[in-house]
């Protein structure tokens, strides 16, 4: 039997337990939470203990977390306090990467090139990812050209990150046609990422 599926992605605490009692008080006996933090992953499976019922915890990807809550078929008697189930999270920094050129740091171009390749599939093993990557100038052949960073750069987008390409440069370089990954954006949309942002991160 598939579990009933409960999205409390993006619901602070004590919401995703609030769901699942209701889901339980209405019948159902196969639940499936996802959250996107450990905290309320906790919570959801200490409620559905404490009411008598099964919590198998496990990860949905690289940012879900999920509960699987097996009803035990008797109903719930344990004492239930919202107030128990709160949490507090980290406040989270709206981030973006900048990329302007086809080559991190000066000297060899060739070298250059295979460091800013380096630099992109990096960034999916730094926490925590951007919102976006901006790229700009000689940073939009990064969307273009095969290469270890477009594969980098299709993980991202796959992960949630926007991934915004300047259509005046995209022009420029007669790359337009060859966009592979991403969207076309434009200076009003890049400058207003940037000023949104709370961080922002350069290789160069």
């Amino acid at each position: 039997m598939n579990p009933e599926t409960l999205d409390c992605t993006g619901l602070p605490c004590p919401k995703p337990v609030l769901r699942a009692k209701d889901a339980l008080a209405a019948g159902s006996s196969l639940i499936k939470v996802l959250v996107d933090n450990e905290a309320s992953q906790n919570n959801v499976a200490r409620f559905a203990r404490s009411q008598g019922h099964e919590a198998r915890l496990n990860r949905e990807g690289d940012s879900l977390f999920a509960v699987t809550i097996v009803a035990s078929g008797e109903p719930s008697k344990g004492a239930f306090d919202p107030a128990d189930y709160q949490c507090s999270l980290p406040e989270r920094t709206k981030m973006i990467y900048v990329i302007s050129s086809d080559s991190m740091g000066r000297g060899s171009d060739q070298l250059g090139w295979a460091l800013l390749q380096t630099y992109v599939q990096t960034i999916k093993d730094v926490e925590p990812l951007p919102s976006k990557v901006v790229l700009y100038n000689g940073g939009v052949k990064l969307v273009t050209t095969e290469s270890g960073a477009l594969d980098a750069l299709r993980e991202l987008q796959g992960k949630g990150v926007e991934i915004l390409a300047c259509g005046t440069c995209l022009d420029f370089f007669e790359l337009k046609s060859a966009l592979q990954v991403g969207q076309i954006s434009n200076m009003h949309e890049i400058m207003s990422a940037m000023a949104e942002a709370d961080k922002i991160v350069s290789p160069l």
